[in-house]
């Protein structure tokens, strides 16, 4: 779709772990600019993982103020904006909307116990009541995870930890829709990002909507959760205030967006059912559209509702993976000034041989969600020797997180019922073609990258804000984002990768119960 100076633009804002990635895009899905800003994480004993949600507005003002002048355009060609970010974090308002304390993200485990203590029960499964378990699946399609991560975990945490909190709650929000009230005013959720709560009959896709027995269930305050809305339904204009500090027009529609795994298919043009998308950023996941709900509760893997209404996304995350070389990186090189760019890792992990030299990595630094639920693993070397220099390590790292992502690829594959070939990847990660075509060795399936495929999710979200306003569709977006580079297996490589990766699957079954010896 050619490009004009009065076309359109749309605002998309991503809310990252450790930083946010701002764009502006056409309905194209090209992008005219795009800016970045970062902001602290908060580590603390017990499983703690927090944020400032003012540090998260700072940032986003000025990567907005920046991307709208970079880009030349006159602000009023932005038409609509869209939100994304961080899935399964809470934020705790007050009457006033301000947050009650600091956000609990995705990492913190600290609600552990109580998931545990809701879900146990006699007869049971995998640690889950039967009859429990079975009103979960049928309603929502999925079940709370025992690693405390989910954002009913966090809630169960400050009700018995933080009762004071609980109280003074007017609304628990996930960080998206924070994003959302900070820029409107108005306070709503969309049916993706709440799905995590485990309080939503997800049964039509078309139609989500809470269920009081599910909230009597997880023992919750239906009046401390904010009303639904599609990911393509406008919440409210942009305020007055929130319009001087970005640098955009007042008014300006803002849509319910969509959580990141949701929000980076669209971003990466896999809107139609059977389009396999790996993303490859602080995390990773593994994720295609389908029309049905399906669980699989032996790998933590189920479809839940999707940004696109009647559609489901399957939901296979994977906890460590850019952040897997990024602490590598500062382990081998230091931090600070003189740390290598990420392109310098490139090149010196291109030295070494596939196959790292016999050198094993284990991406699990801060556990595990999928194909095994496991907060006790860890990230190891393994098969370390003399010959093990800073190329076999650093390549080690991308083929370990290459093969978990392998370990997830079959029940992802059985789960939806269709090969994922090719793979579309996007996140930071897909600008590495050596990471790509380990990928691609490691899975054995064709991979593809698009174009801007770091700012995928960020893309995502400006392209629901473009689908809400009636400027492209879902049809329009898988043909017009464009496939940069393809990336076909090596047939040696494949060998020497599918060898190893029995060694991975091996390493892990002989040494899961150290794990949890050490790490309990």
């Amino acid at each position: 779709m050619p490009s004009s100076k009065d076309s359109p633009l749309f605002l998309g804002i991503d809310l990252g772990t450790s930083s946010c990635k701002v764009v502006l895009c056409e309905a194209s899905g090209a992008l005219r600019a795009r800016e970045t800003a970062s902001y602290p994480l908060v580590v603390g004993p017990g499983g703690t993982v927090e944020q400032d949600p003012e540090a998260w507005w700072g940032a986003i003002v000025s990567a907005t103020a920046r991307a709208v002048r970079s880009s030349g355009a006159d602000p009023a060609r932005i038409a609509t904006a869209g939100c994304t970010g961080q899935w399964s974090g809470t934020v705790a308002v007050g009457k006033d909307g301000a947050p009650l304390r600091r956000a609990i993200i995705w990492m913190d485990t600290r609600g552990e116990p109580y998931i545990r203590a809701l879900t146990a029960g006699f007869p049971g499964v995998s640690g889950y009541r039967i009859d429990k378990l079975a009103r979960w699946l049928r309603k929502t399609g999925g079940a709370p995870a025992h690693s405390g991560k989910d954002s009913l975990a966090h809630i169960l945490y400050l009700k018995h930890r933080e009762p004071e909190v609980y109280r003074a709650t007017s609304f628990f929000l996930e960080p998206k829709d924070y994003l959302n009230y900070r820029l409107t005013g108005e306070i709503a959720a969309s049916w993706d990002n709440v799905a995590v709560t485990w309080v939503t009959d997800n049964r039509d896709a078309s139609h989500v909507s809470y269920d009081e027995a599910l909230f009597r269930l997880a023992t919750l305050d239906r009046a401390k959760f904010p009303p639904l809305k599609a990911a393509t339904a406008v919440v409210g204009p942009v305020s007055g205030k929130a319009a001087r500090e970005l640098g955009v027009p007042e008014g300006l529609p803002v849509v319910a967006g969509a959580g990141d795994m949701q929000a980076s298919l669209i971003g990466a043009g896999c809107t139609r059912p059977g389009q396999h998308h790996l993303y490859l950023g602080t995390s990773s996941w593994l994720t295609a559209h389908v029309p049905f709900k399906k669980t699989d509760i032996f790998h933590n893997i189920a479809s839940l509702p999707s940004a696109l209404p009647g559609l489901y996304s399957i939901i296979a995350t994977q906890e460590s993976a850019g952040s897997s070389l990024a602490f590598v990186r500062d382990l081998l090189f230091g931090t600070g000034p003189s740390s290598p760019p990420f392109e310098e890792l490139d090149r010196m992990a291109a030295q070494s041989e596939p196959g790292s030299g016999g050198v094993l990595f284990t991406p699990w630094l801060y556990g595990e969600r999928a194909p095994v639920e496991d907060r006790h693993l860890r990230a190891t070397f393994f098969n370390l020797g003399l010959a093990s220099g800073r190329p076999q390590l650093l390549r080690a790292v991308m083929e370990g997180v290459a093969y978990n992502n392998r370990w997830i690829l079959d029940p992802v594959e059985k789960l939806g019922g269709r090969r994922a070939d090719p793979v579309r990847i996007g996140g930071g990660g897909a600008s590495s073609t050596l990471w790509s075509q380990i990928i691609s060795d490691v899975l054995g399936r064709t991979v593809e990258t698009v174009e801007d495929a770091a700012h995928a999710t960020a893309r995502g979200a400006a392209l629901l804000g473009a689908i809400g306003g009636r400027f492209c569709s879902p049809e329009s977006i898988a043909r017009d984002i464009r496939v940069q580079a393809r990336f076909a297996p090596n047939r040696i490589n494949v060998a020497v990768y599918d060898r190893l990766y029995e060694s991975f699957l091996r390493f892990h079954s002989a040494n899961v119960a150290l794990h949890r010896r050490l790490n309990a």
